[in-house]
């Protein structure tokens, strides 16, 4: 049985009747002959009295009912159709607050992620700056060298060797002026698209496969 895509189980049983037992002759001459013989202290009978069990769901009110001499069970089946539409309408809630919840960890994974790709673009710059620096600094080094090998260059007599130094020095020259990151204007760096193992560091906590 459903009810607003909640199941329940109703299972009918036949009530039992329970009496005291009373000893069969063989069964006290059993007993007394082994140690590990019981004696059952009861009989049980079917009776014609049923009861309904109720499962699947939120429990409300019961999950039970019984013939008794009070309420017979025909009695009952109006208060046991209700327990079974208050177990539907708990379901259909909890349903629809799982997917307010589903849909708001979304949005917060999703915000999650737009954070992580901005910081992943400002770590992006942070290290092209760092690099370029990196490259400066080394310019800046050759451009003394370069200078010293002018120097030493100049010195050397007219020949071979001196013109060979000369072309050398040409060369490097041209070359530190292609490395100095301060010839031409300053651009801002593309940010490649990131992967998702590039946005994991800045997700706090969050993956970046979704919002698991």
């Amino acid at each position: 049985m459903t009810a607003q895509g909640q199941t329940c189980e109703l299972r009918l049983l036949q009530e039992q009747d329970r009496v005291e037992h009373v000893p069969t002759q063989k069964e006290l001459a059993d007993a007394q002959k082994h140690s590990w013989v019981r004696i059952p202290r009861h009989d049980y009978s079917p009776a014609d009295r049923l009861r309904i069990c109720l499962s699947g769901g939120l429990h409300h009110r019961a999950g039970e009912w019984a013939d008794t001499a009070a309420r017979p069970l025909e009695d009952q089946l109006a208060e046991i159709a209700q327990e079974i539409g208050l177990r539907g309408q708990a379901a259909e809630h909890k349903r629809l607050a799982d997917l307010e919840e589903a849909q708001q960890k979304l949005l917060r994974w999703e915000a999650a992620k737009r954070q992580a790709t901005t910081e992943y673009a400002e770590a992006y710059r942070g290290r092209h700056l760092e690099a370029q620096h990196a490259v400066w600094q080394r310019t800046a080094g050759l451009v003394e060298y370069v200078g010293a090998l002018r120097l030493h260059a100049e010195s050397l007599p007219p020949g071979p060797a001196r013109e060979e130094a000369k072309a050398w020095i040409a060369w490097t020259e041209s070359h530190v002026q292609r490395l100095n990151p301060l010839n031409g204007s300053p651009l801002l760096p593309e940010i490649p698209e990131p992967r998702a193992e590039d946005l994991q560091p800045f997700m706090h906590g969050w993956s970046p496969y979704g919002p698991t």
